[in-house]
């Protein structure tokens, strides 16, 4: 436990490095005696890389190559908020301002995936992340207002609207399973994983420690209460999912001040906390 918490310290503090560069630049390189830029970004880089070294060996995923169909089990494909809200270059307070490659390489894993199982007529349900203008979702900003464009799947994804072997859900908070309870107490994703009889669920998406961690635990908790029958596994596609980046500096200015999200880490943070509640973490996922 202390070690843990050494080294999330430890990561606040390469934040805050980080933070100061950005913000000092060229006079940053003053207070730090005659570095150049390079090898100050250089140096920083390795600090990083250090840390993230560290984090894995201290809390390994156990990543699993993972054949599908796997023991012959009836698998379903969650998407999660793959929405232009979270995914498209300015579309909205929550988008990424430019284009960020852990997102554009969660869309294409997605795209590939979801193609393969509408082939093979597999089912799959597709989160979308959804609000109503006078009903807001602390701490974050209104975003995904229905009826903006934001709500609405990325292009590349736009197919699965008219995909008969995939279920589209609107949802208003983060967590997808309590997103999917009607107003008679009923469930869509229980619902979609019985009519289905799927027994394994493989989960791809955004934010990897926010909408899906979140998703994944409760199916897990749901499932051990009995009332995910018959859902028996649940798979997270770490090459498929990704997170938002929001360093200190950058946090500390927003009014209100905003929690900061150092990227590389939540987004290992998230599967670390998937996996330890008993997801199956995989990198690399191929069908027969």
């Amino acid at each position: 436990m202390h070690a843990c918490i050494h080294r999330l310290t430890s990561s606040t503090q390469f934040t805050l490095w980080i933070s100061l560069a950005r913000v000092w630049g060229d006079a940053g390189l003053m207070v730090f005696g005659s570095i150049g830029r390079q090898e100050w970004r250089s140096k920083m880089a390795e600090k990083g890389d250090r840390f993230m070294a560290h984090l894995e060996a201290e809390l390994p995923l156990g990543m699993e190559a993972l054949v599908l169909p796997f023991e012959d089990k009836r698998v379903g494909l969650v998407i999660v908020d793959e929405v232009n809200g979270f995914c498209t270059v300015g579309n909205g307070n929550l988008a990424p301002t430019e284009s960020v490659e852990a997102v554009t390489e969660m869309v294409k894993h997605t795209d590939h995936l979801a193609k393969q199982f509408s082939a093979r007529t597999w089912p799959i349900i597709a989160f979308l992340d959804t609000h109503q203008e006078h009903k807001p979702e602390p701490p974050y900003p209104p975003h995904c207002i229905e009826g903006t464009g934001e709500e609405n799947l990325v292009p590349e994804l736009l197919w699965l609207e008219s995909d008969p072997n995939t279920t589209l859900m609107r949802k208003d908070c983060i967590n997808g399973f309590v997103g999917g309870i009607r107003d008679d107490g009923s469930n869509i994703v229980i619902d979609w994983i019985k009519n289905n009889k799927i027994q394994q669920i493989l989960v791809v998406g955004i934010c990897t420690d926010i909408c899906v961690m979140d998703f994944v635990v409760t199916a897990l908790s749901a499932r051990n209460h009995g009332i995910m029958k018959p859902l028996e596994d649940v798979f997270v596609f770490s090459e498929a999912c990704a997170t938002y980046h929001l360093p200190l500096d950058v946090a500390k200015t927003l009014k209100p001040p905003a929690f900061p999200h150092p990227q590389d880490i939540t987004h290992y943070m998230g599967l670390y906390f998937a996996k330890s509640r008993g997801a199956r973490i995989v990198n690399k996922v191929s069908l027969l």
